[in-house]
């Protein structure tokens, strides 16, 4: 079978990010999604496409393929009284480089990154992976028809590349989202990137 409309896909992967290996399966922990539900970025899955397990791929998405470029305006300063829960910060919360699960205005739920905390605190809400190319590498393990159980919880892509759980820490390094998931950097979920 080859991966198409309702498939089931596992595949090994590696994602390098300035020649460095950003994200990778866990031998044994291949990653596993339902073709064409929204739970990769849609150039990943397009470049898979027609794939059959035992197929090696390697293809390279650019940032405007993949999560898009730096947007300056997504680098915001907020009063550190933000941060503070009873009249105080959280210990270490603030440090630079932590991932903090946060929420706009409109409720939307955002992920942003410190990167300077002084009375004022500076918030990256770019993606980690914004402004990059991604190469990917790897191998179809598994390709099947999908089936009920696969779609378990499914509601509406977002996730993880490392199949960590709500607030774990991504291989990759950074915080997943906080709605979860279980799908890869190869998603809009999670700066590996998830």
């Amino acid at each position: 079978m080859k991966i198409g409309e309702n498939t089931f896909v596992a595949l090994d992967y590696k994602l390098e990010v300035d020649g460095q290996i950003a994200d990778a399966s866990q031998p044994g922990q291949p990653l596993k999604f339902a073709y064409g539900m929204g739970m990769l970025l849609p150039k990943f899955e397009e470049a898979i496409a027609g794939l059959a397990p035992g197929d090696d791929f390697a293809f390279t998405l650019t940032a405007g393929d993949g999560y898009g470029e730096v947007v300056r305006e997504a680098v915001v300063e907020l009063p550190k009284s933000v941060f503070e829960v009873d009249g105080a910060v959280e210990t270490g919360l603030l440090e630079v480089g932590n991932m903090i699960p946060m929420t706009d205005q409109q409720g939307n739920r955002l992920m942003g990154r410190v990167v300077a905390a002084t009375e004022v605190v500076t918030m990256d809400f770019n993606h980690p992976m914004a402004g990059k190319t991604l190469n990917f590498s790897g191998r179809i393990v598994e390709v099947r028809e999908v089936i009920p159980e696969d779609l378990q919880g499914f509601a509406g892509g977002g996730g993880c590349s490392c199949g960590c759980e709500e607030g774990g820490d991504c291989s990759c390094g950074t915080d997943c989202p906080s709605d979860g998931g279980a799908n890869g950097a190869a998603n809009g979920g999670c700066g590996c990137g998830c």
